[in-house]
């Protein structure tokens, strides 16, 4: 697929508005993780200013610090599984799917694709960011609950 402001194909619109979807919810989560550390941490280590600076794969020891010490590894667990699968969505690859293997619903196949330390590739399918938007449900009701209101 084409669009006006860009010559590079690209994959379907529904495909994209998903893959959008996945960054908007992984970002709500990220910042309500800071949230939570402020809220729980005791110590007065941490500001916002600092933590929003940090990857996300740096939460993890202010994570461990407040969360995790306030509750149990739940909540550090689901981040840092999403954290991992973010990475793949973000340091994926646009690739043409094989004409028929029903992967994209691009006219063209487009479709992103990921490779994995251990060589594993895989593609991102729709299915693949459905199940990665509701894990980030799942860390949303936790963190909610976690939060108490």
């Amino acid at each position: 697929m084409y669009e006006d402001y860009s010559r590079q194909a690209l994959p379907s619109k529904e495909y994209r508005e998903l893959l959008g979807s996945a960054v908007c919810v992984f970002n709500s989560n990220n910042a309500f993780i800071i949230e939570n550390i402020l809220s729980n941490d005791e110590t007065d280590e941490y500001n916002w200013h600092q933590l929003i600076d940090l990857t996300s794969g740096e939460l993890s020891e202010p994570v461990k610090n407040t969360i995790t010490k306030s509750s149990n590894t739940v909540i550090a667990k689901k981040f840092n599984e999403l954290i991992a699968t973010r990475n793949r969505i973000m340091h994926s690859f646009q690739v043409t799917a094989r004409t028929g293997s029903d992967l994209s619903d691009d006219e063209d196949n487009q479709i992103l694709a990921t490779k994995y330390k251990n060589g594993k590739q895989a593609y991102i399918t729709k299915e693949f960011l459905y199940e990665f938007i509701k894990k980030n449900e799942d860390l949303s009701i936790e963190l909610h609950n976690f939060r108490g209101y």
